[in-house]
């Protein structure tokens, strides 16, 4: 494809000469269908995101310190599947395959899959999220750490509606957390899909999660920024719930299941 696309254009340039003494004449919507931008897009990407600070500034400030975004750097997630995942370990965000495409009717569709056959893995690490006043603050959270896999993101633009949708199935093998101003800590999270815990494979790994973006009126009538979940379907297993620094259990949840939620996101 390559190669036709450079023979195309070196036989355009050689014409341009005669282009300039010749009458020209306009192509139609079928002509232009057939000579361009069939095939779509695909972007192959590794990425790491390192941020000192992000601050969200109303009339105080939400700080959330060193995040970072990347690769889990491991491989024995999920190790009672049997093998290991990703099969290179590397704190980058890599092994994704990126396909964009217009279709017909103009709708946008974006696809992100595995570049290789093992799912896509991911750490998100932050340090202190604090609430700061003129002369006060609060410690909201502190060491959060999420390791997981996803194995697809769908996005889809539809030109009729108006919408956006989102379908992602993910799963997260570890994550960990700290309360401090609740004095609460999260140890050992593990989130799943719906039906692993009874039959552990690869299909059923992800967590389903599917929903609408768009325009809609709020409670006033003004325009928001619309967030329907339309799915989310998982199984959810805490390993350790810290009250006071101290153990008080574990916590089990079976075929979570929400469903018709609707949020409408405004300035006031």
């Amino acid at each position: 494809m390559t190669s036709l696309k450079t023979t195309a254009l070196a036989l355009a340039v050689s014409g341009l000469p005669l282009a300039a003494q010749a009458e020209l004449k306009a192509l139609d919507d079928s002509a232009m269908g057939g000579i361009t931008g069939q095939a779509g897009v695909t972007i192959e990407l590794e990425t790491q995101v390192n941020i000192d600070e992000f601050r969200y500034i109303d009339e105080g400030t939400l700080a959330v310190s060193d995040i970072f975004v990347g690769g889990a750097g491991r491989d024995d997630m999920f190790s009672e599947l049997g093998f290991a995942i990703p099969n290179e370990a590397t704190d980058l965000i890599d092994n994704i395959r990126i396909n964009i495409d217009v279709l017909e009717d103009g709708d946008a569709a974006i696809d992100v899959f595995p570049l290789f056959g093992s799912p896509i893995d991911f750490a998100v690490r932050t340090g202190a999220w604090e609430l700061r006043g003129h002369t006060d603050s609060t410690l909201l959270m502190d060491n959060l750490s999420i390791e997981g896999l996803f194995t697809e993101l769908k996005i889809r633009v539809d030109t009729e509606t108006d919408h956006m949708n989102i379908r992602t199935r993910f799963a997260i093998d570890d994550m960990d957390v700290d309360v401090p101003f609740m004095a609460v800590g999260i140890r050992d999270l593990e989130l799943t899909g719906a039906d692993y815990d009874d039959n552990p494979n690869i299909v059923t790994l992800g967590a389903i999660a599917e929903m609408d973006v768009y325009k809609a009126p709020n409670a006033a009538g003004v325009d928001s920024l619309a967030v329907d979940i339309n799915t989310f379907d998982a199984d959810m297993n805490i390993g350790g719930v810290l009250v006071g620094g101290t153990s008080i259990g574990s916590i089990a949840l079976d075929d979570l299941s929400i469903q018709q939620t609707q949020m409408r996101i405004y300035g006031h």
